[in-house]
């Protein structure tokens, strides 16, 4: 077991996505899940049918014991709700994990489009987290929200992200996922450059949790000492082995098939 990662984000009672994915991935990844808890969701593959959000001072307090005993070597954040629970997150980073890589997947959607950020924390969200984070993981949706404008072709995903960047963060991967073609682009960008992955669009409804699994891979790498570029590839590699073999569960987007191990070569099955 290589690289302790704490994982801040809601659950998702149907297991595909959120905190559940989340501790799936690390796990598979070689690495020790932690969590704090930031939300319960009444969620299948179909909806996210009710929320029920956990208080801020006690959200800090699940990551404050954590980091004081078992500690990270990096953490990942979810689904932040609202403004006071990201301030909330945000003062225990600042305070007890100021070093400590900072993986920022900025869930304000649910796959069947529910809204899963109050728009009222959205300021919170740029001022507060974004310009800690090694690296931010939006798609296109929530890239067009931090960015007030549209994204509509993979053309206008390299602008973009190294739009984003100049709101603080050291590394963006901006996903591309949600726009439409046979291939799926993905951009990462940081000071150093911009690098551009191509993969073949896998025909699949089974998409539930990619984006809560890819960033808890890339925190995966980064606890385990890779940097960013090698972990992001480690990721995305583990995804879409995982949408490959997706088990088909549930009327609407299926999970993934998280249950892979790593070869030797670097492939999953």
């Amino acid at each position: 077991m290589r690289g302790r990662v704490l994982i801040v984000a809601g659950s998702d009672s149907g297991g595909g996505a959120g905190i559940q994915a989340d501790i799936k991935t690390v796990t598979a990844l070689g690495g020790f899940a932690a969590t704090a808890v930031t939300a319960l969701t009444a969620q299948d593959t179909t909806a996210v049918h009710d929320v029920f959000g956990v208080p801020p001072a006690f959200i800090a307090r699940q990551m404050e014991v954590v980091l004081a005993d078992i500690g990270a070597d990096a953490i990942k954040t979810g689904m932040l709700h609202t403004a006071a629970v990201i301030g909330s997150v945000a003062g225990v980073l600042e305070k007890s994990a100021p070093d400590t890589p900072l993986v920022v997947d900025p869930v304000m959607f649910a796959k069947g489009g529910a809204r899963l950020l109050d728009p009222a924390a959205e300021q919170t969200l740029r001022e507060r987290l974004l310009p800690r984070a090694t690296v931010i993981t939006p798609n296109v949706p929530e890239a067009e929200v931090l960015l007030g404008r549209t994204i509509d072709t993979p053309e206008a995903l390299e602008p973009a992200a190294r739009a984003l960047l100049a709101l603080g963060p050291r590394g963006v991967l901006l996903k591309g996922g949600r726009l439409a073609g046979a291939v799926v682009t993905d951009v990462l960008a940081t000071t150093a450059g911009v690098s551009r992955y191509d993969s073949p669009r896998i025909a699949t409804r089974n998409v539930h949790g990619t984006g809560c699994t890819l960033a808890s891979a890339v925190a995966a790498g980064l606890a385990r000492g890779l940097a960013l570029e090698a972990a992001v590839a480690r990721a995305r590699a583990f995804v879409q082995a995982a949408i490959r073999t997706a088990p088909g569960l549930g009327a609407g987007h299926g999970p993934l098939n998280h249950a892979l191990r790593e070869g030797p070569d670097g492939s999953f099955e």
